[in-house]
């Protein structure tokens, strides 16, 4: 209920702010961490939250997008295969098979396709994080959109990992990776990005970025996080990381 409340007076300030015309024109994607670490109470308080940001934007006549990330198999699978079988070649790069999910596309309009989250409660669903690559296939569907202003939130709880890639690559290499990818959608100007760390400081990777330090907190950082996105000048502008 105090969610609801917040949610509804975050929408008259936004709607206040920066008018029905802009409003219109901007899309969000919310792009979520589907790690083995998210399972569980993180799991059901990210789905209600992503619901309620969802309704929140749809209300303000913004599109909105709900996409989760994470890897169709534990310990590599085909690509960790293949590579064994050539021999294990110096520095192959990503060993795991990612599976990008799409819970909401952009040109629905009604709230309640959000229900679609409760895949998310799938026992095998959650397994490896692999966010650079997410992150270019959010920012690439977002750039397929006519909407002017457009904004990807990342809600993740920790570093991206996939065991089979960081042994046969280094510990460093998909956090690099990351850090690239986003100084790349910073550097392009188009996409604003920001961070939602669940019990995980993200302010360092990204301009825009709240922290929840128990997941009982998750929703009302989410809608402030949202607010700041959408009525923030400085959000019109790429968001990426600190330099």
């Amino acid at each position: 209920m105090q969610a609801d409340i917040a949610a509804l007076e975050a929408g008259a300030r936004v709607k206040t702010k920066i008018g029905e015309g802009r409003l219109k024109d901007t899309v969000v994607s919310l792009l979520i961490d589907h790690s083995g670490s998210m399972r569980g109470q993180k799991t059901l308080l990210t789905m209600e939250a992503v619901s309620i940001a969802t309704e929140l934007l749809v209300n303000l006549g913004v599109k909105v997008e709900v996409l989760g990330f994470t890897t169709s198999s534990w310990q590599g699978g085909t690509s960790r295969w293949l590579w064994l079988n050539r021999g294990k070649p110096p520095c192959p790069g990503r060993l795991c098979d990612l599976l990008h999910i799409i819970y909401r596309e952009a040109s629905e309009t009604f709230p309640g396709s959000a229900q679609n989250l409760s895949a998310m409660l799938l026992p095998d669903l959650l397994k490896e994080n692999v966010d650079g690559e997410a992150i270019e296939w959010a920012v690439e569907r977002l750039r397929m959109r006519p909407e002017t202003r457009k904004k990807l939130i990342v809600l993740s709880d920790g570093a991206p990992v996939d065991d089979s890639t960081l042994h046969a690559n280094g510990d460093g290499y998909l956090m690099r990776h990351l850090v690239q990818v986003l100084a790349e959608v910073k550097a392009a100007g188009d996409i604003a990005v920001a961070g939602l760390g669940i019990c995980y400081a993200s302010e360092g990777l990204y301009r825009l970025s709240a922290e929840i330090t128990t997941p009982g907190d998750l929703r009302g950082p989410l809608i402030d996080l949202l607010e700041k996105v959408l009525v923030d000048a400085d959000s019109d502008q790429p968001q990426g990381v600190y330099h």
